[in-house]
């Protein structure tokens, strides 16, 4: 299995064995060299090992396709390579072999906090290495040097009525930057397919560096008073990030910017904003236009959308039957809900079928920070009480909460209560992961990606259905 996940083994040694993997990481700590530099040396390996194993091992089948799948948006079909993540139906996600207990533990944080910074999990998403602290600082530097962005790009935001949806000027901002994309550029005038990872890697860095200034122009455009404070050079990503929102203050908050954006940041290749950048990126597409694409998938209330959703519903739960809300009356709630055609949001997941550790992260988050909170007191109850009725109502195949049920009552502690645009901070995080694989797809050569299709008419012919 190593092979398949070709950039994820660290120095060979099993997934699972992460003190050793930890220790043989941290070697190149010495080396102290730029991600760019420790990519360039890892990508002929990998290409290798990648090269070698579709030798020996092309004509292996992964699996079947049922017409059930085929009829069910491909669900469960085994047909994408994605390195970054896998994303196991028992245990959850692991990012390049790693739980999200062993990236807290393993990958540098800030001085003053506890929790990864998103830099670091980059580097991880990008190598299959856990980066030293000098490097993730190096990186900090670097993307705060790369985070200004043009001043038509914040004339096109500032246009932008506060009536229009936070994810389309999000959207649009990022396709705006398109003009400065180095990859269309490199291939307009002939570069080498063996060097698109170089402009694709170089573009993805511009990305997720003007983000932040982007989504916090938005921010402040559309609740605030349109005022953006300036990025500082010596200060890292999420620190900046909460910086622009406006809530650098609050230490607190920044430490949940860096748990937030670290596990919301990849989920392996099949959802729909990671496909949707991944199929798009095959057409050669930079990762600008790309990673637009993948936005407004994001955008879409049966995905990222659905992290205020689950807020929403809470919030009317809460007015409806009270936030002190005994046991019974929640589960008469729950099945006067179930009862009457609709779902109970933040339960359930496509392929989990267990609690969701992104959930379980961010719930000790709260342990920490928030515990006496009342919002958060009734999310604990809903913790224990929905999957026990779930269950009995015998519908949902994982009665456990994912990553959505709890996210939007940390936000609202915090006061960043405008629920609209909590998709946007998914979609800055959701840039960590997606572009990493980018990188990936053109280093190691993907093809446009271009699966058969067939009408039911056909179906019924093959089948000799009637």
């Amino acid at each position: 299995m190593s092979a398949l996940r070709a950039f994820s083994s660290l120095k060979g040694v099993a997934a699972r064995q992460a003190p050793l993997r930890f220790q043989a990481a941290r070697s190149y700590a010495s080396q102290a060299k730029t991600l760019k530099e420790r990519l360039a040396e890892i990508i002929p390996e990998k290409q290798a090992e990648v090269k070698e194993f579709k030798k020996a091992y092309g004509n292996k089948v992964l699996g079947e396709v049922t017409v059930d799948q085929a009829y069910g948006g491909m669900r469960g079909i085994k047909g994408l390579v994605w390195e970054g993540s896998v994303l196991d139906a028992e245990e959850g996600i692991r990012f390049r072999g790693l739980s999200i207990p062993e990236c807290q533990k393993a990958l540098p944080a800030a001085v003053a906090g506890g929790e990864p910074l998103p830099e670091s999990l980059f580097w991880l998403l990008v190598t299959g290495e856990v980066p030293t602290d000098e490097q993730v600082k190096g990186l900090s530097a670097e993307w705060a040097a790369r985070a200004a962005i043009p001043e038509f790009v914040e004339e096109l935001i500032d246009r932008c009525p506060k009536t229009l949806h936070p994810m389309s000027q999000f959207s649009l901002a990022v396709n705006a930057l398109q003009h400065e994309s180095l990859f269309a550029k490199a291939y307009s005038e002939g570069i080498h397919k063996s060097q698109y990872w170089d402009p694709t890697f170089e573009d993805t860095m511009n990305l997720i560096a003007k983000l932040p200034n982007i989504a916090g122009r938005i921010y402040r455009n559309v609740y605030k008073d349109g005022k953006v404070a300036s990025i500082e050079a010596d200060k890292d990503y999420s620190y900046n990030f909460s910086k622009v929102l406006g809530f650098e203050g609050n230490s607190d908050f920044v430490e949940l910017m860096r748990l937030y954006l670290t596990i919301h940041s990849d989920h392996e290749g099949g959802n729909v904003s990671a496909h949707t950048t991944h199929l798009v990126g095959s057409a050669l597409s930079d990762p600008y236009l790309s990673f637009a694409a993948g936005l407004n998938g994001l955008a879409g209330p049966l995905h990222g959308l659905a992290n205020q959703e689950v807020l929403r519903w809470t919030l009317k739960l809460k007015d409806s039957i009270g936030i002190d809300a005994s046991e019974e009356q929640i589960k008469k709630y729950l099945w006067d809900t179930l009862n009457g055609g609709q779902v109970v949001p933040g339960y359930g997941h496509a392929v989990l079928r267990k609690t969701d550790p992104r959930y379980t992260a961010q719930r000790e988050f709260a342990l920490k920070h928030l515990p006496d909170d009342p919002l958060f007191g009734l999310v604990s109850k809903l913790y224990h009480i929905i999957p026990g009725v779930l269950t009995e109502h015998g519908k949902t195949k994982n009665p456990w909460p994912n990553v959505d049920a709890h996210s939007g009552v940390l936000l609202q502690y915090y006061g960043l209560t405008e629920q609209d645009y909590y998709t946007v901070l998914f979609g800055v995080s959701r840039a960590l992961g997606v572009t990493a694989q980018l990188i990936a797809d053109r280093a190691l050569g993907m093809p446009l990606e271009r699966p058969k299709s067939y009408s039911t008419a056909h179906l019924k012919k093959m089948f000799g259905a009637n």
